[in-house]
């Protein structure tokens, strides 16, 4: 006689059968309601534990005729009853599957084949166990179901592995992917960089067979779409895009992306989609078309193959790690062309601290150097015989430098040179003839040197095969300035500030104004050197010349900071997320720029508080915090802003409280300076700064009721 609760267990596996046939009836007429939605979510979570059994029972049974285990009744029994229990929990499963597959997000074959397998395997199970007792049930028999029942199971939990975690889950990490890295030169900003980190990181929760929020991240079609919460970024706008808000958030924040527990983005990652966005998101630009120096470009060569062509393999061996990591710093940067290459690419920065020393110290990577960016450096004729010394230079870049023709007779040398940029230095056919029999040369960069159609046309039938780029042709279209420039190293100063704009363009008159307005080319100031600021200031700029439009209006705010703390530490400590540099970071002269997530922000959902001494007391008329607002990721300007200071820590006073208007859903993205100004000149030697964030967000904003962030990236005193 059947034990009681083995009957049960058989009545229920039948109950349970009948009812997946029901749901497999119901099709899309089935609606799972609210409360049983948590049912189905628990599918991933249960589906483990039916799958182990079922497999050891499959194993059992697949030997339950061989002699030593035929009569063997110990090993019968527990065969049956672990038969019975996988059967039971698969077909619980499946129809915990069914409820979650009735959700928005997921659709597809993919899960139209793992729907069916996944019942195959619960009839199967379930079909194995009722036979297997009877008269009928054979070796032949026994060990069929066990392969069909076991085929199923394996093909399932593939389908259902791929829906959660993406195609080829299983087989990714033995897969050889270096087969789909292309050539540089022949790589496309989105399909070649951008579209794997989507693939890898996010195609999981986003692709035609599972629609999370509406949203699938497979086509550029698709990606223009967005999902149910909107377009997913705004080209040219990467500070007000969905994308970057999510995967910036707080991981312990529910929307934010990738969700906890799935592999998240790296840094790279993450300034690789900012630097696309910024750059307008476009699905058709190559890589080679960014400038050599643009930092997307730069990043993206550390995941692609060097270009295939004979002239770019090099025969030299790779410089130490050492000598590399010593040589970038804040005027130079050093770096791999392209990832296990020996080869690297150097960038010059910053004009005021440029001296031929600065190619001096390259010296122990000299042979390594194929491509050198001096870029508007005041490269001098004396310093080409340096740069002469690079023996596999390939490609020079001198536009806009202080080089003049006469010297470029040192680069006749250099047996490699492939490419030089002479842009915006004055050349006659004399000088560039000496460029000209340098025979691996095949791109020669000359406009806006001062040579005419003529001297260009006779050049060409010199050396037919080079390239001369000559810059701007006239076909009748208006052209667009470039916007101005500011050249000055630092926008932070402590007395006075000596403003230095430019534009590449030359005779360009560049406009500006300090009240907020938009300049114009009549009322605005027209910049000239000389200009110099002993305030905090917002400055808006704007390029003119005859014969082409004005350039788009930029904006640079230069901060006064007269007094730095001698020693800083937090009262109240911001989030561990967001701790930046430790308290320090506020007064490191280091703006954090529109990128929370760069290590240069600290932040807090709950007060923020420092406290800064002076060895010396200081006459304090003013403090001002640089805060971020981005009402998209939660980042609300702090509702209050609190100074106490005085002679010491046991002493002090409230000096000044600035309170922030309540925050509107139209609110755009900024970095502001707030300013708490004092009533009057206070003398003192310790300073304690509260800043309070928003206690509860507006109900407009999808986190509503939550408190929100305060971000705070530098403290300005006077």
């Amino acid at each position: 006689m059947k034990s009681s609760h083995k009957g049960i267990a058989e009545g229920a596996l039948f109950a349970l059968n009948i009812f997946v046939i029901v749901l497999l009836i119901a099709g899309d007429s089935l609606v799972v309601p609210r409360w049983l939605q948590p049912v189905g979510r628990m599918h991933p979570l249960i589906l483990h534990f039916p799958i182990v059994i079922l497999m050891l029972a499959m194993v059992m049974e697949f030997f339950r005729y061989r002699e030593e285990f035929i009569n063997e009744k110990l090993y019968q029994t527990f065969t049956s009853y672990l038969l019975l229990l996988g059967a039971l929990l698969s077909s619980i499963t499946v129809i915990m599957g069914l409820f979650l597959s009735r959700e928005p997000g997921y659709e597809g074959d993919t899960l139209q084949w793992h729907k069916w397998f996944g019942v195959s395997v619960a009839f199967s199970g379930y079909g194995v166990y009722l036979i297997r007792h009877t008269s009928k049930y054979t070796v032949r028999l026994a060990k069929a179901g066990v392969v069909i029942t076991v085929f199923c199971l394996i093909v399932a939990g593939h389908l259902g592995g791929n829906l959660t975690h993406g195609q080829d889950f299983v087989l990714g990490p033995v897969m050889d992917n270096s087969k789909n890295t292309v050539p540089i030169d022949q790589a496309l900003v989105y399909n070649d960089v951008i579209r794997p980190i989507f693939e890898v990181k996010c195609q999981s929760c986003h692709n035609p067979d599972k629609m999370k929020g509406g949203l699938m991240l497979t086509d550029s079609a698709a990606i223009m779409k967005g999902g149910k919460n909107g377009k997913l970024f705004i080209a040219g706008d990467p500070a007000m895009s969905l994308l970057l808000q999510r995967v910036h958030l707080p991981e312990t924040e529910k929307k934010h992306m990738p969700p906890t527990g799935k592999t998240q983005l790296t840094d790279d990652e993450k300034m690789l989609l900012y630097l696309w966005i910024k750059s307008k998101a476009s699905f058709s630009k190559k890589v080679i078309d960014l400038p050599a120096a643009d930092s997307l470009r730069m990043i993206a060569a550390t995941r692609l193959k060097p270009a295939e062509s004979t002239d770019e393999e090099y025969d030299i061996s790779a410089a130490s790690e050492k000598d590399i990591q010593k040589l970038n710093n804040n005027y130079r940067a050093v770096y791999p062309l392209a990832n296990e290459s020996p080869a690297l690419a150097v960038n010059i920065y910053n004009k005021s601290t440029y001296n031929v020393k600065v190619l001096d110290e390259l010296s122990p990577v000299k042979k390594q150097v194929v491509s050198l960016d001096l870029n508007k450096m005041p490269v001098k004729d004396a310093d080409l015989k340096t740069i002469a010394k690079f023996e596999n230079l390939r490609r020079l870049n001198l536009n806009f430098s202080d080089v003049t023709g006469k010297g470029l007779k040192e680069l006749s040398g250099l047996k490699y040179l492939k490419s030089v940029s002479l842009a915006g230095v004055k050349l006659t056919t004399a000088d560039v003839k000496q460029l000209i029999a340098i025979k691996s040369l095949n791109e020669l960069a000359v406009w806006d040197s001062g040579l005419n159609p003529a001297d260009l046309q006779s050049l060409q039938k010199q050396n037919p095969k080079l390239s001369l780029l000559t810059g701007f042709k006239d076909d009748g279209k208006v052209m667009k300035l470039t916007s101005p420039q500011l050249k000055n190293a630092s926008v932070i100063f402590k007395q006075s500030y000596a403003l230095q704009l430019s534009n590449p363009i030359k005779g360009a008159d560049i406009r500006y104004t300090t009240d907020g307005s938009a300049p114009d080319s009549i009322k605005a100031i027209s910049f000239k050197p000389g200009v110099v600021f002993t305030q905090s200031t917002v400055i808006r700029a704007r390029a003119f010349k005859a014969g082409w439009l004005g350039s788009d209006t930029v904006q640079f705010n230069v901060y006064k900071c007269a007094y730095t703390p001698d020693s800083i530490s937090f009262i109240q400590y911001p989030d561990n997320k967001y701790k930046g540099d430790g308290a320090k970071t506020i007064i490191d002269k280091e703006l954090g720029g529109g990128n929370f997530g760069n290590g240069k922000w600290i932040a807090s959902q709950k007060d923020l508080a420092v406290m800064m001494w002076f060895n010396k007391p200081i006459d304090l008329r003013s403090l001002s915090l640089n805060v971020m607002r981005n009402i998209g990721s939660q980042i609300f300007l702090p509702a209050a802003v609190e100074v106490w200071a005085g002679a010491d820590q046991n002493h002090l006073k409230l000096l000044s409280t600035l309170k922030i208007g309540t925050p509107a859903k139209t609110d755009p993205f900024a970095l502001i300076p707030l300013e708490c100004k004092l009533k009057s000149t206070q003398q003192v030697s310790c300073i304690k700064l509260v800043a309070q964030p928003l206690k509860s967000v507006p109900d407009w904003h999808p986190a509503k009721g939550k408190p929100g962030w305060v971000f705070l990236d530098e403290v300005f005193l006077n």
